[in-house]
């Protein structure tokens, strides 16, 4: 046989073995769907507690970060007189909503708040507090007696404190053009640093911080809306662990915080997709990184409260795991890594894996802004799918890891 010929057979046999990858029969899409409905179910509801009477702006501060029509409007599930429970359309964010209490009431408002909170604990898991915000309008210029009184009601019961100054008017400082706090907000925020009473004694005020904002913008005299990021952190910092991931899911405000929940799921992948091929496989066994792929996309599609079962149809799901894991994923990256022939070591899985996560990332995020409507995602792919350059820097990566992971301790 000549040199021509058996190259000519080379290619041929190329030709073959990538329509057999294009076409993959075998691969089941639906890890996809359990992926993202497991991790849903996993990381739950976040449930927050909003104090503050009619008009203090609690509505405008929770739409600001969890997004638009997510304050408790209507009827909610009353609890007890002056609390109800709300929740969003897909039941990720719960709603506490403690209003005003009513003058000559039998109870005081700590009375009623601490029977509500016994409740409330009493009730199912779903429904337990992370945290609170204690809402005061700023220009109100104090705090009172039955704020405080309030406060330690929540503390006592274990709960963590966010005292939140609403409405906070600002103006530009002549010198350094710096927005600062201007009139009653500026004097109620030296109060609350160091709160005394009248007798100059120190007041007991167990809150887990204190933040400035305004959920709108205050106009020309008052300047934009402001402190909202603040908040948010301050309320991921003190939510008790189990319930970060439920935060970092439902807020609307930081993109980098679901973008960091996506890539624990994707670095997580990449990791069990080296295991898999740390005694090499051959390409043609390349499906068996799929389930590790597809349940890696259901989970970042969970971290950005994407539903896939909804927006995309099963022939639609079916078609997204053909072309973007198992075989074709390892068709389309791997011909840009140099020398590895057709054998899948553990870095050029864990390179397939990383960079397919990386790319669905920034598709979900795309989806998750309205940059992109989940009709085009199959277009949207190529636009967002990984670099030549992104594939070699992985690689390498994953090459260190592995020849790291396989020296002697």
């Amino acid at each position: 046989m000549s040199r021509t010929d058996k190259g000519r057979r080379t290619k041929s046999e190329r030709a073959e073995r990538v329509q057999d990858w294009e076409a993959d029969p075998t691969l089941d899409p639906t890890p996809i769907l359990d992926a993202e409905r497991e991790q849903g179910a996993s990381i739950g509801r976040f449930n927050l507690a909003v104090v503050g009477g009619t008009g203090v702006g609690k509505s405008s501060l929770i739409n600001a970060i969890f997004g638009k029509d997510s304050a408790p409007t209507g009827v909610g599930m009353p609890v007890t007189k002056g609390i109800d429970y709300h929740l969003n359309p897909d039941g990720s964010l719960g709603i506490w909503d403690f209003e005003g209490f009513e003058a000559g009431s039998a109870k005081s408002p700590e009375d009623h708040v601490a029977e509500g909170l016994g409740e409330i604990a009493a009730g199912p898991r779903e429904q337990q507090i992370a945290v609170v915000w204690y809402c005061i309008q700023a220009s109100s210029g104090r705090i009172t007696e039955n704020d405080i009184r309030l406060i330690r009601t929540f503390a006592d019961k274990g709960l963590h404190v966010i005292l939140v100054l609403t409405k906070v008017q600002r103006a530009k400082e002549g010198i350094t053009g710096r927005w600062a706090p201007s009139g009653e907000a500026k004097q109620m925020l030296e109060f609350l640093q160091d709160p005394r009473d009248e007798s100059g004694n120190l007041i007991d005020l167990p809150v887990s911080g204190t933040v400035m904002t305004a959920a709108v913008d205050q106009g020309k005299f008052g300047g934009p809306k402001h402190g909202l990021e603040d908040l948010l952190s301050q309320t991921l910092e003190t939510s008790p662990e189990e319930n970060q991931d439920a935060l970092r899911v439902v807020q609307q405000l930081s993109l980098p915080l679901k973008r960091e929940l996506a890539q624990r799921y994707i670095n997580s992948a990449a990791a069990s997709a080296m295991a898999i091929a740390a005694t090499p496989i051959p390409f043609a066994d390349a499906v068996a990184l799929a389930p590790v792929q597809l349940t890696m996309m259901g989970k970042v599609a969970a971290a950005y409260r994407i539903d896939l079962k909804v927006v995309l149809s099963a022939q639609a799901l079916a078609q997204l795991g053909v072309q973007y894991a198992g075989r074709a994923a390892a068709r389309s990256i791997v011909k840009v890594i140099p020398g590895v022939g057709w054998i899948i070591n553990a870095a050029v899985a864990g390179t397939i894996t990383y960079v397919t996560g990386q790319s669905w990332m920034r598709l979900c995020e795309a989806v998750h802004t309205k940059k992109v409507n989940l009709d085009d995602i199959e277009q949207a792919w190529k636009d967002y799918g990984p670099s030549a350059q992104q594939v070699l820097k992985y690689y390498m990566k994953f090459a260190r890891m592995s020849r790291n992971n396989s020296r002697p301790a």
